[in-house]
C-alpha cells in the first residue's frame, strides 16, 4: 500500500471464484429459509439440509461475497482475552461452556472437511494473545489462568517466534487456520447435494411471523417457510432491538508474499497499537513463500480517515517483515455485543420460528460454525448445553451490560444529532474521487465526484434508522456510523442491516 492507493479486493475472493445462483424470481416453500450466505448461514443451511430439511439459503449479493469473505480466516476458541471477561460476568461454568461450545465447532469442522475431502488450507496451529507492555504481563497471565480453568490447552509464556519480543502472551494449541472461501463453497455444494436451494442477488425485506412464516423480497416474491434463520451478519429486523446492544466496527487488512522462513509459525494478537493481529496462509504456487496477512486499526464505520490507517499499518507490517511485498489490501467488518457473548437463538422473547445469529465480534469463523450447529439443534427439536449462554433473550444483571449498553448509545446519539450539526464543505472544491456530506434546501446530502469530474449525489439519511453517513476515502464508499450500514457511491446498498439504496438527489 502506499499514500491515497484505492483498496484491493480480498485475497480469498479473488483467489476461490464461484459460481452464480440465480436470484429467486418465484414464490417458494420450504421447510427453513435461512438469510445471508456468510460461514453462520452457510453452516447452518448445510446442517439443517443434512438433518432431512427442505432449505432455501437467500444471499442479497454473492455467496461469502460479504464479510465472510474478507475475514483473516483464524479458526480459535482463544478470543483475545475474553476468558477473565467471561469469568467475571459467567461463572467459571459460562466460560467452560463458551470454551467447550467453541471447540466442538472446530473439531466438527476438522471432521467435516476430512469427510468431504475439502481442499481449504486447513493448518493445525497455536493461537496466542500476547502483550509487548510489561505492565500488561499480569494480565495476560491472568487470561492464561482463566482459558485453562475453563478448559482450553492454554499457557503463559513469554517466548514466541514473533519477530519481536513480547512481555507475555497466552498460548492455545491445536488451534487451526484455513481459506475460508474454499471451505464455504464446499460447504455450499454439499448444501445443494441435499436439496437445498441457493438463490444470490435476492433481498429480503419483510417478515411476517407465524406458522408458517413468510418472506417478501424487493422483487415481490414470497417464501413460505415453517422456521426462518436470520444470518445477516448485522439484523435486516430490528424488531426484536438488537440494534441497541451492537456496535459497529471496522478493520483493517493488508497482505503479501514473505519467505517462509520468516513464517512466525502460529496465528497472534494483541490488543495494543489499536489491535494488531498477524497470520500467514500457504502460496499454492509458491512452496517457498507464505503470504503474511496482518489485520488492525479497528474503527467506527464513517469515522476515521482509512487510507491513513492503511499507511500505518502497511508500515508496521513493514517494519518487522522486512523486505514484504503487499500485494493486497480490504477491510472487513465485525458486531461487538455489549455483553461480550454472540446473540445466537431466537429472535426475540415472543419468537417461535425465528432465530438469529449475529455478534461474533470479530470471532466469526468459530461463532459461526458453532450457530449453525446450535440453531440446527434447535431448530430440530433438540438440546444444546450452552443454548442458554447464547440466547438473544437473556436477561443479565444491569450492572455487567451497563458501561458497554451505554457506551454504544451515546455514540449513536452524538451521531444521530452532533454530524448533524457540522458545517457544509463547498461542493466546488471536492476533488475528483473524494465525497463529502453537505447541506441543500431539502436536506443533507452525500455528494460524490467521480474520478471524471461528474458529481453524485444522493441522500445523506441511512435507510436503516436516519443516521447520517459519513465518506470513506479508502474504499469509497459512504458509512453510518451508528449501525454499520454501508452504502456505493451511487447510493447501493453494499453492507446492512440497510435494505433501501440511499435515494438519488439532485444536485
Amino acid at each position: 500500500m502506499t499514500e491515497n492507493q484505492q483498496v484491493r479486493g480480498s485475497y480469498w475472493l479473488e483467489t476461490a471464484p464461484a459460481g452464480r445462483h440465480d436470484p429467486l424470481t418465484e414464490d417458494i416453500e420450504a421447510d427453513v429459509a435461512v438469510i445471508g450466505a456468510g460461514i453462520a448461514g452457510l453452516c447452518t443451511a448445510r446442517e439443517l439440509a443434512r438433518s432431512g430439511r427442505s432449505v432455501a439459503l437467500l444471499e442479497a449479493g454473492r455467496l461469502v461475497g460479504g464479510v465472510t469473505g474478507h475475514t483473516t480466516a483464524k479458526v480459535t476458541a482463544l478470543h483475545s482475552l475474553i476468558y477473565g471477561k467471561l469469568r467475571r460476568t459467567r461463572g467459571s461454568e459460562g466460560a467452560r461452556l463458551y470454551a467447550r461450545s467453541q471447540s466442538e465447532a472446530i473439531e466438527h469442522t476438522a471432521a467435516v472437511i476430512e469427510e468431504l475431502g475439502i481442499e481449504c488450507e486447513w493448518e493445525r496451529r497455536s493461537a496466542f494473545t500476547y502483550v509487548r507492555d510489561p505492565a500488561r504481563a499480569d494480565e495476560v497471565r491472568a487470561e492464561a489462568e482463566a482459558a485453562r480453568e475453563a478448559g482450553l490447552p492454554a499457557s503463559f509464556v513469554t517466548g514466541t517466534e514473533l519477530p519481536f519480543p513480547v512481555a507475555g502472551a497466552v498460548e492455545v494449541t491445536g488451534q487451526a487456520q484455513f481459506h475460508p472461501r474454499k471451505y464455504l463453497l464446499a460447504l455450499a455444494e454439499d448444501l445443494l447435494a441435499h436439496g437445498g436451494t441457493i438463490h444470490e442477488h435476492t433481498v429480503v425485506t419483510g417478515l411476517e411471523e407465524g406458522s408458517p412464516c413468510r418472506l417478501s423480497t424487493a422483487d415481490g416474491v414470497t417464501v413460505t417457510a415453517r422456521d426462518v434463520v436470520v444470518a445477516t451478519h448485522y439484523p435486516v429486523f430490528d424488531r426484536a432491538l438488537l440494534f441497541t446492544r451492537l456496535s459497529p466496527r471496522r478493520e483493517l487488512v493488508v497482505a503479501g508474499p514473505i519467505p517462509a522462513g520468516q513464517d512466525p509459525g502460529g496465528m497472534y494478537i494483541t490488543p495494543e497499537e489499536n489491535t494488531r493481529s498477524v497470520r500467514t496462509a500457504p502460496l499454492a504456487d509458491d512452496p517457498g513463500r507464505r503470504l503474511l496477512v496482518v489485520t488492525g486499526e479497528h474503527f467506527t464505520p464513517g469515522t476515521a480517515d482509512t487510507r491513513a490507517g492503511f499507511d500505518r499499518l502497511s508500515a508496521w507490517a513493514r517494519t518487522h517483515f522486512p523486505g514484504v511485498e503487499l500485494t493486497h489490501a480490504w477491510a472487513t467488518q465485525d458486531n461487538d455485543p455489549t455483553d461480550t457473548v454472540p446473540l445466537v437463538g431466537p429472535l426475540h422473547p415472543g419468537a417461535r420460528h425465528v432465530y438469529v445469529a449475529t455478534g461474533f465480534a470479530g470471532w466469526g469463523m468459530s461463532g459461526g460454525m458453532m450457530a449453525g450447529l446450535l440453531l440446527t439443534t434447535q431448530i430440530t427439536g433438540g438440546e444444546c448445553a450452552w443454548s442458554a449462554l447464547y440466547d438473544p433473550r437473556r436477561v443479565l444483571p444491569a450492572l455487567r451490560e451497563a458501561p458497554d449498553f451505554l457506551k454504544h448509545q451515546a455514540q449513536v446519539a452524538k451521531h444521530f444529532v452532533g454530524d448533524r450539526l457540522h458545517p457544509s464543505p463547498p461542493v466546488e472544491a471536492l476533488p475528483p474521487g473524494e465525497g463529502a456530506v453537505v447541506r441543500a434546501e431539502d436536506g443533507r446530502l452525500a455528494v460524490y465526484r467521480d474520478d471524471d469530474g461528474t458529481l453524485q449525489a444522493v441522500s445523506a439519511r441511512c435507510t436503516h434508522m436516519g443516521c447520517l453517513v459519513a465518506f470513506n476515502a479508502a474504499e469509497r464508499a459512504w458509512e453510518c456510523p451508528c449501525h454499520g450500514s454501508r452504502f456505493g457511491t451511487d447510493g447501493t446498498v453494499l453492507q446492512g442491516p440497510a435494505t433501501r439504496p440511499l435515494e438519488r438527489r439532485k444536485i
